[in-house]
């Protein structure tokens, strides 16, 4: 089936200071396109196919959205969510079911508690158990069973590889990155997720990022309203705190984590970067995807230093900051 690039073929992309010293380092491939498509930096092995994992949730709903469902603001925003669980999230999920006249048992993904800790305390306080609404991915599944609705497909097997839904994602995903995927999985969530290398990963996020309203293809015109939505929500991308979302509300750019430290970012004028972190932590992959924006000339770097004190970032010792997690490139 293949596997991702190996640690030889790395570049390092962050550090982790305590106190001065560096104790750890993360290594991974990182690749930036231009506003006009063409690789103006690269590190690592940016041909070598990873998983993008929930970075592939905006092809996923442009195929949603491309099958005969209207999906705007932030409706568009919560099929391509990573959501925590906020009561907002849910509510905007229940709303895609509620248009396809379908329960929440509907749901193939994980029952899951919200990753928002106020939301799960609440839950857990009045005794509910965990359920695939609250599911990280729910608004990503709630979608595709509106497109199945909308078209008469079976609701049932909607994960299935060789369901029309999926055999559409699959197509919109290879048109966009111009890449036939190398392997096919299984995402956490249930749904097939396709192999390809970071630059072609890049490219198809960028013609969905850059897209516009007044494209002659309804392809690149819902791709359009779907960047329109994420910017425009970025709280229902992730939630309250969460990297993407304040990365989408302090820059303004199109941002979307993947599991196991996949990152995707687009900014205003189109400068895209793609990264995957090879040890699996996110805890670096937005900060190094905006660094890697400034150095593009695609960011100011004094916003991205107004923006890391709500990342996350800081290294603490007996209770106070002794360090700090820090993009090198």
């Amino acid at each position: 089936m293949g596997e991702t690039f190996t640690a030889s073929a790395a570049a390092q992309l962050a550090v982790v200071e305590r106190g001065g010293f560096i104790e750890s380092r993360h290594v991974g491939s990182a690749v930036v396109l231009a506003p006009e498509g063409e690789v103006v930096r690269e590190l690592g092995h940016t041909s070598a196919p990873v998983l993008p994992r929930s970075s592939m949730k905006p092809f996923q709903a442009l195929a949603v959205m491309t099958s005969g469902v209207t999906l705007r603001g932030e409706d568009a925003a919560i099929a391509t969510a990573s959501h925590s669980g906020t009561p907002g999230h849910v509510a905007l999920v229940r709303g895609l079911l509620a248009r396809a006249g379908l329960p929440a048992s509907a749901l193939r993904c994980p029952a899951e508690f919200p990753t928002d800790r106020a939301s799960r305390d609440e839950l857990v306080r009045a005794g509910t158990r965990p359920e695939p609404i609250t599911m990280n991915c729910s608004g990503k599944h709630a979608a595709m069973l509106l497109a199945c609705h909308a078209n008469g497909w079976a609701i049932g097997d909607y994960l299935d590889l060789d369901h029309p839904l999926q055999k559409r994602i699959l197509d919109v995903f290879e048109r966009l990155t111009g890449e036939r995927p190398s392997a096919t999985v299984i995402d956490g969530c249930g749904a097939p997720v396709h192999a390809v290398g970071l630059t072609a990963l890049a490219r198809g996020i960028q013609k969905i990022a850059s897209s516009s309203t007044s494209s002659p293809f309804a392809l690149f015109r819902e791709g359009a309203a779907l960047a329109e939505g994420v910017r425009a929500n970025g709280w229902a991308i992730a939630g309250p705190g969460r990297p993407d979302s304040v990365a989408i509300d302090r820059l303004g750019v199109f941002s979307k984590f993947g599991a196991e430290g996949v990152q995707v970012m687009t900014a205003a004028d189109g400068t895209t970067v793609a990264l995957k972190m090879l040890d699996g932590s996110p805890r670096a992959s937005v900060v190094v995807a905006a660094r890697l924006l400034v150095g593009a000339g695609a960011l100011e770097a004094s916003a991205v230093d107004a923006l890391e004190p709500e990342l996350g970032l800081d290294v603490l010792g007996g209770g106070r900051v002794v360090g700090r997690i820090r993009a090198t490139v």
